[in-house]
């Protein structure tokens, strides 16, 4: 008798799994589909590369942050003009190697030599001091507000290109 009863109780728990699974199969499918219906827009603009607004960049003066890795892949690929928003000064001390010097102070003066160095339609890399200086941010929101499109900033600035060992130039090499 008792072997009947171990044949019938793992019947039962077969059963029993295979209804289980049935019914986790089912929720899955249906949070699935729900999800796929609710998102639908924003997963067609991913799969179709825009962004929300159907940009990869916000529009307005918003400069987007890149980080280190970012940066040096521009620099590599030779895919950005990099602005130095330091003071004179610093820049003729050190810079990053192929940078060019554009003061946040000084855009008003010299944004129309600038552009004949760097279209609006350029992508633009502006740095100064790393995370604790504003320059960038601030020149970069000047410089989407004078026409750019596409302008980053590389938060880590030149401190953190400098630490990486990254190419420089200037008097104080």
């Amino acid at each position: 008798m008792l072997g009947n009863n171990g044949q019938l109780n793992r019947k039962n728990m077969t059963r029993s799994n295979r209804h289980l699974i049935f019914e986790m199969t089912v929720i899955f499918l249906a949070a699935a589909t729900l999800g796929i219906a609710w998102n639908r827009t924003l997963l067609f603009n991913a799969w179709t590369g825009e962004g929300p607004a159907g940009e990869a960049q916000p529009r307005g003066n918003v400069p987007l942050p890149l980080g280190l890795m970012q940066v040096k892949e521009l620099y590599d690929r030779h895919e950005a003009t990099f602005v130095d928003a330091r003071d004179n000064k610093a820049f003729a001390t050190r810079h990053i190697s192929g940078a060019m010097s554009l003061p946040a102070g000084d855009l008003a003066a010299r944004l129309p030599r600038f552009r004949t160095q760097a279209t609006p339609a350029a992508t633009l890399v502006v740095y100064c001091n790393g995370y604790d200086c504003h320059d960038s941010r601030e020149l970069g929101t000047r410089l989407l507000e004078n026409g750019y499109r596409t302008v980053y900033v590389f938060e880590g600035g030149f401190p953190e290109w400098r630490d990486a060992g990254y190419p420089t130039a200037g008097e104080g090499q």
